[in-house]
């Protein structure tokens, strides 16, 4: 055997193992795709910015005198938000299943190649081996002049520095596949959560048109029939609180300071992403004018302007030990439609006045989880989220048969000294 068929025979399998390796496969699919990704990325940054716009006037009624048009207007203005809302995921959805598509493309393309490069290099190593090769000696002796050995050497150690370039390459395929897998999990449980998304807020438009026919139908479309619903909810809300606040401080439960977490931020998560604090905790300037309203004992928890439908999130880690909604037997008087969770640091939370609920008992919800949407129910002369937090030991979850109602509500009922301010925990 010579060595210069030899040499000519392993080129030419490198060749062909590696020619095809930067070939724009699948170019023109790819580049659909792109065109079709930037369209829709472009197309979510339109609808974001007519969603902010909306907020912003959300913001603006929300400044407004407590009037029927008013009411109306946040009810209509939610609406074409959450409207938005939907065009806007069901956007996000198209865009993360042209991903996932592109993603796909790619990886059956580097699949490809990794399995051609991977045959063509066995088969050159299988041709090397099965040429039986010269000695040395041999080698020296069969070339004319020492030149043209030395010459075929250096050949054969480039073509080794080539290989070993080579087998790098095909290496980095195969990591570049493992990592467009994983993108592509994530790009798929991306889109599971956007499904989940686009669901919810279907779900929250249901319950605006809900609540505009209610309100409607409530105040027969009269400002002075809505002005004596207000009027209804205060009178409601303090023989309600009344009564409530005699249950509560007939309670006598024991509570370990060492069994909650001290004072610290961070604690607990905003349970909304956007934050603005309406009524702060304890004895406030408007629990002070309305001690009918609290009973002497201050407001107990922290209120979050939230326009109807806005998400409302777990603030930790924790269990769903119970929702309600008081509103079934004490219009207008509490907590309206509530979730009260039971976290493992001895803190317990409770959301209230909310239009949806989403969690249901027993459930187990992490920090950031929805498990539900604001809204206006119970005692709420706008729409606003009251987030309150407990001590766990201090807390429960009660069926009390009220006098004023004249009904037995579910409610969580809570040793006064087992309120704690959201604040010193947020």
């Amino acid at each position: 055997m010579k060595w210069v068929p030899l040499i000519k025979l392993v080129c030419l399998c490198a060749l062909i193992a590696f020619v095809n390796t930067n070939l724009p496969i699948y170019a023109s699919e790819i580049d659909e795709l792109e065109s079709k990704i930037k369209d829709r990325n472009a197309k979510i940054q339109e609808i974001e910015r007519e969603i902010d716009q909306y907020q912003k006037e959300l913001v603006e009624v929300g400044k407004e005198k407590n009037s029927l048009e008013g009411a109306i207007r946040t009810l209509n203005v939610s609406r074409q938000r959450v409207s938005a809302n939907i065009r806007l995921t069901e956007t996000k959805i198209s865009a993360t299943s042209f991903d996932i598509s592109e993603l796909g493309v790619d990886i059956t393309d580097k699949e490809r190649r990794i399995i051609q490069n991977t045959k063509a290099l066995g088969e050159t190593i299988r041709r090397i081996n099965e040429i039986e090769s010269d000695t040395l000696v041999e080698a020296l002796l069969g070339h004319d002049n020492l030149a043209e050995f030395w010459d075929q050497l250096e050949t054969i150690q480039q073509f080794q520095t080539t290989m070993q370039s080579d087998l790098e390459l095909l290496y980095g395929l195969k990591e570049d596949l493992e990592e467009q897998r994983g993108i592509s999990v994530q790009k798929r449980n991306e889109l599971r959560y956007l499904k989940g998304e686009l669901s919810d807020e279907k779900h929250v438009l249901d319950i605006n048109k809900q609540d505009k026919k209610e309100l409607l139908d409530i105040t027969e479309n009269k400002e002075s029939n809505y002005q004596k619903l207000l009027d209804e909810k205060v009178a409601a809300r303090e023989a309600f609180e009344r009564e409530l606040f005699e249950f509560e401080s007939q309670l006598r439960l024991a509570i370990d300071p060492s069994s909650i977490p001290p004072v610290g931020s961070g604690v607990l998560r905003w349970p909304l992403d956007s934050v603005f604090v309406t009524q702060y905790f304890g004895n406030t300037p408007f629990a002070s004018q309305n001690p009918q309203v609290y009973s002497g004992s201050g407001h107990n928890g922290v209120d979050f302007r939230a326009s109807p439908g806005t998400r409302v999130k777990s603030a930790l880690t924790g269990t769903v030990v119970g929702t309600g909604d008081t509103d079934t037997v004490c219009r207008n008087a509490s907590y309206g439609k509530w979730v009260l969770i039971k976290h493992n640091n001895g803190l317990s939370t409770l959301y209230a006045h909310l239009s949806g609920i989403k969690a249901v008992k027993g459930q187990s919800v992490n920090t950031g989880d929805v498990i539900g949407f604001s809204g206006n129910t119970g005692y709420s002369t706008g729409p606003h989220l009251h987030f309150a937090v407990y001590a766990t030991q201090g807390v429960r979850i009660d069926n009390l048969k009220s006098r004023v109602c004249r009904g037995t509500y579910t409610i969580p009922l809570a040793d006064l000294k087992a309120y704690l301010n959201p604040l010193s925990y947020l």
